[in-house]
């Protein structure tokens, strides 16, 4: 009990710091825009393109796929059990990787490994991420188990009748001798954001159309410069 307490906190404070990483690069990237913004009034047309692109832009994949490694962490030392899909009843691997994905990120998954495979796109070892899910074969068919990546070569999962959620390295001889490939869930804006960024657009587009001509008249006229 000590030692799952341990592993859970670890694993907590992981993604605490990974939120915080997401959250950084995030406003990282607002403030690289905004200095580019103010570096092109001179330009109407580039500082109009800046400024669409920045009301619109809505990069929230990192801090959703962090939420679904945290929401399935919080799992850690859950007892397995077969056809298991919540916290009270127990998880089995595809249950696990089912919840976690629709508390954190509103997806519907299939019931099965197999085809939750099928799902989102396929991505090379070398390039997973967290939050990817791994699928393995342990039943003598191919995606018959899937976890989820957490990084640096480990994944979380629910293993087998009488074990509990946990975290085991894909380096093992195990895991990488049966190991299937790999896939990315495609993350969808959810309804606030899709709400919002439409609001803008109908807000803007009002005023799109004399931004324009501005821009056009101010562009023509130092063309015709002698």
């Amino acid at each position: 009990m000590l030692v799952l307490s341990a592993l859970a906190l670890a694993g907590c404070a992981t993604t605490d710091n990974s939120l915080q990483t997401a959250e950084a690069d995030l406003s990282a990237s607002r403030l690289i825009r905004d200095n580019y913004l103010s570096q092109t009034q001179s330009d109407p047309l580039g500082a109009y393109l800046a400024s669409k692109e920045r009301r619109y832009s809505t990069p929230q994949n990192k801090p959703q796929k962090e939420a679904m490694v945290a929401t399935a962490l919080k799992m850690l030392g859950i007892k397995y059990r077969y056809g298991g899909d919540a916290p009270n009843t127990g998880f089995d691997c595809s249950g696990l990787v089912i919840y976690a994905a629709e508390k954190s990120l509103g997806l519907k998954l299939p019931r099965q490994s197999a085809d939750i495979a099928r799902q989102g796109e396929s991505i090379d070892l070398d390039e997973l991420k967290r939050g990817d899910l791994v699928f393995f074969n342990t039943l003598g068919r191919r995606f018959s188990h899937v976890g989820i990546y957490l990084g640096n070569s480990k994944f979380l999962h629910a293993p087998r009748s009488g074990a509990v959620v946990r975290i085991e390295s894909m380096d093992i001889n195990y895991w990488r001798k049966r190991y299937n490939g790999a896939r990315r869930l495609a993350i969808r804006h959810n309804d606030a954001d899709r709400l919002a960024i439409e609001a803008n657009k109908l807000a803007d587009a009002s005023s799109d159309h004399k931004q324009a001509s501005q821009v056009s008249v101010h562009t023509r006229k130092r063309l015709h410069k002698p």
